[in-house]
């Protein structure tokens, strides 16, 4: 039992994937429990099952502030945010605030690097990952990528190394920075929660902000809100860059990725040798091996990895091809900057499927290059006609430019996958790149893909059964 839980009340917010691994880490380390979540006991029987054998208090479908009487700390999953009144309230009493990501951060033994960006930050954690378990380092990969990591927290080991994504939501209330902190890169995401890109900077500021001088700092030089926090950090500065040589880190000129250490440049490999689909991959390639190489991955290593991984589910996966159109899953575009990234990775004509829960995200890019790069659109959720009619206003005024030769609003996913089957042609790639989050008819983005996934193993099915 750890003694620095033992007797402590504490009161975790949120019965999400972190608060559910938080609790039984806290229960089993002598803390006092008592969950709160939002939402009612039928929405949370998965959970409450998980943690059934452990003696948790619960109060369930509403946050009281009596909740708060002998608390020593509030814990937050990603999905509370700060401006809820019991935290604001625990804020006001001077209850400290903590989540998952703090409480690992601060009691892991093993050096931890941790990677947050607008875009590619899972991708970018899953290659580091690799590329040190094929070094034969034992790795542990989680964080905001699916498994919190506060459960492997006793099995960790000193000799170990973690690769943590970390969230703006994670980050926002964390007073510590891992050994080795990446922000690759921070652009519009997110402002429904965090209402101002400063707000959302400065989460992400945090990442670094309390590193010292032993610690390392990766920045995406290309991108300015990244590379302007290096003032922000004691730490080692190390960049990445897709078209300029840095100082230390990793680059690509000329068509070739380089690693450069202590003075030393070596090649990783050629841009055309990466697996991945698209500029943002060779980006997310490059991070990889600058952080890989800080835990002293050998450049033959990130080689093989580098050209050989193929990509994590539901980002720019290509699920099947049928009829010589091939179907891509990029479900996980839930911001129009990731929906461009996709439509840059292909010079094939797009059939887009578009729409989803808009978070208070800037468009106007998205729709001008819709016009310029796809063939066909198909939108559909709560943000399908917002989208559909700022791409056709776009049409209207981009006309010499125009390549697109129709937009198909419809309401479900199922009918934009049947949209798009009637539309694609052979030669064309259908892309699910939605540019908005899942929330308003699936659980999360992973959710959405699957069913994506589903309905398109389900075209020729389809087929044949008429």
């Amino acid at each position: 039992m750890d003694a620095t839980w033992e007797g402590k009340r504490i009161v975790i917010l949120g019965l999400a994937r972190q608060g559910t691994a938080l609790a039984r880490f806290l229960v089993e380390a002598g803390a006092g429990v008592t969950v709160s979540d939002l939402r009612e006991e039928a929405a949370l029987r998965d959970a409450l099952a998980e943690l059934a054998d452990l003696p948790i208090r619960y109060v369930l479908g509403e946050h009281p502030f009596s909740l708060l009487q002998g608390a020593d700390l509030v814990c937050l999953s990603g999905g509370v945010p700060v401006e809820a009144p019991i935290v604001v309230e625990a804020q006001r009493r001077g209850i400290p605030l903590s989540n998952d990501a703090q409480i690992f951060v601060e009691s892991c033994p093993a050096p931890v690097i941790g990677i947050t960006g607008s875009a590619g930050k899972t991708t970018t954690t899953a290659l580091v990952g690799e590329m040190c378990q094929a070094a034969g380092l034992r790795t542990w990969v989680g964080g905001n990528i699916g498994n919190p990591l506060i459960g492997d927290l006793a099995r960790i080991e000193p000799g170990d190394w973690v690769v943590m994504e970390l969230s703006s939501f994670q980050l926002e209330i964390m007073t510590i920075s891992p050994h080795v902190a990446a922000v690759l890169n921070i652009t519009p995401n997110h402002l429904d929660r965090h209402r101002e890109m400063e707000t959302y900077i400065a989460a992400k500021r945090n990442i670094l902000a309390y590193q010292s001088s032993g610690d390392f700092a990766l920045l995406g030089y290309d991108e300015p809100n990244a590379r302007g926090l290096a003032i922000e950090t004691a730490a080692r500065l190390l960049w990445f860059s897709g078209g300029a040589e840095v100082e230390e880190g990793a680059f690509k000129t000329n068509g070739e990725l380089t690693l450069r250490q202590d003075g030393v440049d070596r090649e990783i490999c050629q841009a055309s040798e990466v697996r991945l689909r698209g500029r943002h991959n060779l980006l997310n390639v490059l991070a990889a091996s600058a952080l890989a190489g800080v835990a002293g991955v050998p450049v033959e290593v990130m080689r093989q990895v580098a050209t050989s991984f193929a990509g994590v589910e539901h980002r720019l996966e290509l699920v099947r091809e049928l009829d010589g159109v091939q179907w891509y899953d990029d479900s996980i575009a839930t911001a129009p900057e990731r929906s461009l990234a996709a439509l840059r990775s292909f010079e094939a004509p797009i059939v887009l499927l578009a729409g989803g829960r808009d978070k208070a995200l800037p468009w106007e890019e998205f729709a001008r290059e819709t016009v310029q790069r796809v063939r066909q659109l198909v939108t559909f959720g709560e943000a399908g006609a917002m989208i559909a009619s700022l791409v056709e206003e776009k049409t209207r005024a981009q006309e010499a430019e125009n390549r697109l030769e129709g937009v198909t609003r419809v309401e479900t996913l199922e009918e934009a996958v049947e949209a798009a089957a009637r539309v694609a042609r052979s030669g064309d790639v259908v892309l699910l790149s939605p540019g908005g989050t899942s929330f308003d008819a699936f659980p999360d983005f992973a959710a959405r893909g699957e069913r994506f996934r589903e309905l398109v193993h389900g075209l020729g099915r389809q087929r044949q059964d008429g």
